[in-house]
Order: C-alpha cells, then sequence, then structure tokens
C-alpha cells in the first residue's frame, strides 16, 4: 500500500484515468487534488474532468491567461452541477496560482471531456454550429432548420422516440451541412490558422465536434428499440464521443504531458459498463474500453473504492467485501495493485440507488490499482 501514484503511471502512459464509485462524495476530489501536483512535478501538463468540454474552454482560459474570474469560470465552465463542487474550485484556483509566471508549455491545462448532454437529455446543437458557422464565415440559416431550441432540450426527444427531433428532416440536413463545415474546417486550416491561431481553429473545431455528437445522439434516440436496448445504445453513444474528445485532447497535449483524467469508474473501467436504471438493466462498450482497444498501453486505470461515507450513508464494509478486505489493509487512503486484490464479495449498499458502485470483478479486471478510502470524513481534509 502507498500514497505515491506516481509508482503507479507506466513510462508508456498519456492517458492516466482516475475513478470514483459515486459523484457524490467529495472526498475523492480532495485526494484528486492531492494527487495531481505530484503526477504535474512528473511531467503531467493538463488534466480532463468528466464535464462538458466546450463549457470547460472557460475554465482553461481563466487557468491558463486568467481570462474572466474564479467565480465566472465555476458557473460557466461546468455541466451537471459540478461547478458547485468545493473539490472542483480548489482545483481551478491552484492551477491558475500554478500558471502565474510560466511560461506555456509549463502550464498545466484544463479540460472537459464530456459531450454535452445528459443521459436522458440533449439539448439543440443550434449554438454549437453557428460558432464553426462564423469562423468559417459562412452563410448559413442554422437556427432555421434547428427550430426552437426547446424541442430538443426536453426531456421526452430523448426518452420517447416518437418525441425525437433526430430524423426530421430539418436533422438530416443539418447533419449533412455539419459534415461538410468540418471537412471545410480541414481543407482550409492553413487559410484560417493563419488569420486567427491554432488555439482558435482547436476551439472552431471543439464546437462544432460537440454539435455533430449532438446530432448523432438525437438520431439514436429517435430509434424505436425496446427501452433498455435504447437508453444502452445512447450511453454507448456518449462514451464514444467522450473517448473521441480524450484522443483529440491528446492531440492537443501530446507534446506537452501526459493527462490525468477523472470521472466515474463505470466510464474509466476497461470491461463493459453495467448500470441499473429504475427495473432496467444497461449495458454499453466504456470510454476505457475504447482507450485501451485503440491505445493500449498508453492508457492506464486506477478505480476509486469507497469504505464508510457519512454523506451517502456508507457504513463499515462487510469484511469477506471487496472494499472490506482493503480496509484491513489500508490506513486513511491509498494505492494497491488491483492484481494483489483477492477475489471478494460485491457489496449490496442501499447507497448503490445514489449513483454509488461497489468494487465488483469486472472492474477490479479493468483495473491496473485501487485507490481506497476508508473513511470519507478523514481523506485528504481541506487545508
Amino acid at each position: 500500500m502507498t500514497q505515491d501514484i506516481c509508482g503507479f503511471v507506466p513510462a508508456s502512459c498519456e492517458l492516466l484515468g482516475l475513478g470514483e464509485p459515486t459523484h457524490l462524495e467529495p472526498a475523492f476530489g480532495r485526494v484528486r487534488n492531492e494527487l495531481f501536483p505530484r503526477l504535474v512535478e512528473r511531467g503531467f501538463r493538463s488534466i480532463a474532468l468528466e464535464t462538458d468540454r466546450v463549457a470547460a474552454l472557460a475554465v482553461d482560459d481563466f487557468v491558463q491567461h486568467g481570462t474572466g474570474s474564479l467565480d465566472a469560470a465555476m458557473r460557466e465552465g461546468f455541466s451537471h452541477g459540478f461547478g458547485d463542487l468545493d473539490a472542483n474550485r480548489r482545483l481551478v484556483a491552484w492551477m491558475r496560482e500554478y500558471n502565474q509566471g510560466r511560461p506555456a508549455a509549463e502550464r498545466v491545462a484544463f479540460h472537459g471531456f464530456d459531450a454535452p448532454m445528459e443521459t436522458t437529455s440533449a439539448p439543440s446543437p443550434r449554438a454549437y454550429l453557428e460558432h464553426a458557422r462564423d469562423y468559417l464565415a459562412l452563410d448559413l440559416d442554422i437556427a432555421g432548420l434547428a427550430g426552437e431550441d426547446g424541442r430538443w432540450s426536453r426531456m421526452e426527444a430523448v426518452m420517447d422516440p416518437a418525441m425525437s427531433v433526430g430524423e426530421t428532416p430539418e436533422a438530416v440536413r443539418l447533419r449533412s451541412i455539419a459534415d461538410d463545415m468540418l471537412t471545410a474546417l480541414y481543407a482550409r486550416a492553413p487559410e484560417l490558422i493563419a488569420a486567427t491561431s491554432r488555439a482558435e481553429w482547436h476551439r472552431a473545431k471543439t464546437h462544432l465536434t460537440a454539435g455533430l455528437g449532438l446530432l448523432r445522439y438525437h438520431k439514436q434516440a429517435a430509434q424505436r428499440l425496446e427501452q433498455a436496448a435504447r437508453i444502452s445504445l445512447l450511453g454507448g453513444i456518449r462514451d464514444a464521443l467522450m473517448a473521441q474528445n480524450l484522443l483529440d485532447i491528446r492531440g492537443i497535449e501530446a507534446r506537452r504531458g501526459p493527462t490525468l483524467v477523472f470521472s466515474h469508474n463505470r466510464h474509466l473501467q476497461r470491461n463493459i459498463c453495467v448500470i441499473p436504471m429504475g427495473n432496467l438493466e444497461l449495458t454499453w462498450i466504456g470510454v476505457g474500453a475504447i482507450l485501451a482497444s485503440l491505445v493500449d498501453e498508453q492508457y492506464a486505470f486506477i478505480a476509486g473504492s469507497l469504505g464508510r461515507s457519512e454523506i451517502i450513508g456508507l457504513q463499515e464494509p462487510d469484511p469477506d467485501t471487496y472494499e472490506g478486505s482493503l480496509q484491513s489493509r489500508i490506513g486513511t487512503w491509498g494505492l494497491v495493485e488491483a492484481a494483489s486484490v483477492a477475489a471478494a464479495g460485491t457489496r449490496a449498499d442501499a447507497a448503490r440507488q445514489q449513483a454509488y458502485f461497489p468494487l465488483d470483478r469486472e472492474t477490479i479486471d479493468g483495473a491496473d490499482a485501487v485507490l481506497h478510502i476508508t473513511d470519507a470524513s478523514a481523506a485528504a481534509p481541506n487545508p
């Protein structure tokens, strides 16, 4: 057992996934904040969180260039309510302080790698496509084709295929326009970068790929399938978009250093995601499985594990569970090789219904190491 994360980063690693078993326990964000500076000392130059990639551009502008304020970055730069988390605010503040006075090559960058959506809802692609249109200086009536934003963003547009906008003639036309704009973005890259900058070109591409992702997501939402199959399909599309974003981020960051990726275990594990939702059991291929198949040893994954938590109502785990076996090996928190975790039972806690997922064999087999927090109230307390 150790608290030195650098011992779990192979020389070939360019994407290090650090997972958490639930988004509701802030101790994982606090431990992440303690580990990230150590990785920066080792050469890491970026972090990617499970938040909207386009929105996160505002955070990166703040941490790298001081654009705006910390309050604005937290308010505008996060999705899923993650801007309200104290650990995220402390991370952004630390990154801004670290970057001040440093040359661009040595600054740490902030990225989101999620698509601009929730599992059960997705906004209109209009604003994202309009950003790319304006950058390309094209005369296209995106708003006229997209129509009212509300008809895309309502939950029924994703959950009920009869209410979906994704296969309407206008949506089909928008997908064709977006594909053409992406081709033009590359074809005109020398001209566009000379007139603006490489950073602005990447910003336009980020908006455009987000808009394309939304169009593809809404197209899948229109499929008339059995509900578990439909939502599983949508989950798989979202994770595929996440993986594409991470590969794109690595293209941007490749010359500067590796990237720490912080997200839920279910996204980052190398094995298939299995997630219960009500009376449905959803399954799809997640980000970690996609990355592992494409970049091999360049991807490493540390699964998050939790013993006790007052916030989500977790009591001391039974000793015959994975978490129980780790409680006896680790102090407040620590890291162990996944291969050293012996087979045990899967914890059965009511907190799983609050998006907490205990360790199981599939998660451990899909990980290189496990970060276990024995008591969330004592782990990496705020200074």
